[in-house]
This record gives C-alpha cells, structure tokens and sequence, in this order.
C-alpha cells in the first residue's frame, strides 16, 4: 500500500523559516524523482522543487530560488523541503510528488500560511 504524506506545515511570519517532510512507504523511494508543488487559493498547482533519485540534483522555482532546499534521505524513504525567508506570496498547499515511468504519487497536502 502506497503512502505519502506531508507534514511541517504551519502559520509563520514573514522572514520565518519551516521545514517539510514528506514520509513514504509501499514504493521504491531511491527509484523515484521527487518533487514538492504548491497550490494557493484560486491558482493553478505550481512546481516548486525536484530532486533527483540521487539527490545530486536540484531544481527551482524562480520564485524560491535562493531561499527554498530540497533534500532527501534514502535511508528513511523521505524528501525535505527547507523554506527560509518566507514571504506572503509562499501561502499555499504544499504537496510532495514521487514520479517513476508510469507511477505518480501525490500526498494529500500541508498547509503553509505566512502571515504576520
């Protein structure tokens, strides 16, 4: 049985740091490209960050470049998601994605709220 979930989320203050985690289980996580979205209110889901099956790559979002960190752990079947200076515009669903060949998938969501 596949399992993803999320969890981290929370409200913070611009400037503020959080941490996101992303546990899986049921599938062969050092297979799988990782990848963490996010959905705010009203707006299509965007792309934040991917890394690869062995973590030496990353990528961007333009938009958190600089300020987000994607790692992973293949030991512990988890992906991270560090965010550093966070702004209002960062509000949003933060899903975690795991992609091989034909298997996508998605966890169920953790709120990020940036707000003072």
């Amino acid at each position: 049985q596949v399992q993803v979930v999320e969890s981290g989320g929370g409200l913070v203050q611009p400037g503020g740091s959080l941490r996101l985690s992303c546990a899986t289980s049921g599938f062969t996580f050092s297979s799988y490209v990782m990848r963490w979205y996010r959905q705010a209110p009203g707006k299509e889901r965007e792309l934040v960050a991917t890394i690869s099956t062995n973590g030496r790559t990353t990528n961007y979002a333009d938009s958190v470049k600089g300020r987000f960190t994607i790692s992973r752990d293949n030991a512990k079947n988890t992906v991270y998601l560090q965010m550093n200076s966070l702004k209002p515009d960062d509000t949003a669903v933060y899903y975690c994605n795991a992609l091989w060949w034909k298997y996508d998938y998605w966890g169920q969501g953790t709120q990020v709220t940036v707000s003072s």
